[in-house]
């Protein structure tokens, strides 16, 4: 039987800030659009308040509409903005005082990127397929009709669960075979110090995968380092790892022993926010480190592979490390350079924005 991580980076739409070929356009917008959106859930504007939301908007080019190419600022009832000739006024005192939010644009993703990321789905071929960055269970199932059943690799159990993230990049698990999930538990209201702790969600999914035993899958996508301060982004990242760890333990004190922690970390093993999952006593063995393991002179998942950029993980328990049979990293629905200079990518991805993904997909077998 297989498992696998995959960041598919959306399906057949995407924040149009998030697709763009060079990361330093879209860098500063998150950043003030996280700022932004802190302010406008307080409760009670200060003066100090109304002053940086007015910079802000005009920082994200919202000063004199309320929208451009990425963004959008919604007024539904009652108004945070009123544009004069004289200049712009915060009119809302509070969160109370207007119905709205700020969003992101979404463009679709381009249709030889899907169809590279279907061929790499084809092509791993896994029982288990833990995705990350898909938009919701409609786009996976409309993916999984329309993009694997014409090439012959259908799923028959897809599941995901809206998370935290107002960009719509969650987190959900796709099966088939033998594999059928049988429940799941989902962390995405899980608080810490009054805020939640998973930028997504840390689902927890049972699934069963012969008539007496079932394998638990938890899949994750820590916070990013993509926008927001180093220090607060390291902070956030090191307190969803503790609860992972948690939950894990728990899990494992009440007599579960098969047990993989996937997905997309944001950092690489040596880092502080995931000692407490590599780390602090923790037993989980990631795939890397098995005998079996195949790699391909390359350390890392994202981009063009060096060991700063391994952020994707399968970690397990003891008992089902010792079942592996094999493993291994899948890049060729990663953009290698022009002619495949780094490494081999499909032929039919002549340009970066043909990639099916910036992250290789990883994979274990096991008895």
């Amino acid at each position: 039987m297989r498992i696998a991580s995959f960041n598919v980076e959306n399906l057949f739409s995407r924040a149009r800030v998030l697709n763009q070929d060079d990361w330093a356009e879209g860098k500063p917008i998150l950043n003030e659009f996280s700022k932004l959106n802190a302010i406008l859930g307080k409760d009670s504007y200060t003066t100090a308040d109304k002053a940086a939301i007015l910079t802000l908007l005009d920082n994200l080019g919202l000063s004199s509409s309320d929208e451009n190419k990425f963004v959008i600022l919604r007024q539904n009832h009652g108004r945070l903005l009123k544009r004069a000739a004289t200049g712009n006024e915060v009119v809302a005192n509070g969160r109370g005082d207007w119905i709205g939010w700020l969003a992101l644009k979404s463009e679709a993703v381009n249709e030889i990127a899907t169809r590279m990321t279907a061929q790499v789905v084809k092509d791993v071929n896994a029982d288990i397929l833990a995705v990350v960055e898909a938009e919701d269970r409609v786009a996976l199932t409309r993916f999984n009709e329309q993009l694997l059943e014409p090439i012959g690799s259908p799923y028959s159990g897809i599941m995901l669960i809206d998370g935290n993230d107002e960009r719509g990049i969650d987190v959900g698990l796709m099966t088939k075979g033998a594999a059928v999930v049988e429940s799941i538990v989902s962390h995405v209201d899980d608080i810490e110090g009054g805020n939640r702790v998973f930028s997504r969600d840390c689902p927890e999914f049972t699934v069963r995968i012969s008539a007496t035993e079932t394998l638990l899958v938890m899949v994750n996508h820590l916070k990013s380092k993509g926008y927001g301060s180093p220090a607060a982004s390291n902070a956030r990242r090191k307190a969803q790892s503790k609860r992972v760890r948690e939950i894990y333990d728990q899990r494992r004190a009440s007599g579960v022993n098969l047990i993989a922690i996937v997905g997309d970390f944001n950092d690489t093993p040596a880092s502080d926010p995931l000692k407490p999952l590599i780390g602090n006593g923790s037993d989980l063995k990631d795939i890397f480190d098995h005998p079996s393991f195949v790699g391909d002179g390359r350390p890392g998942t994202y981009l063009n592979g060096t060991a700063s950029n391994k952020i994707d993980y399968i970690l397990l328990s003891p008992a089902l490390f010792a079942r592996v049979t094999g493993g291994g990293v899948f890049r060729k629905g990663v953009w290698g350079g022009v002619n495949g200079t780094l490494f081999p990518h499909y032929p039919k991805m002549t340009a970066a924005s043909h990639a099916a993904s910036d992250h290789a997909a990883i994979w274990a077998d096991f008895t």
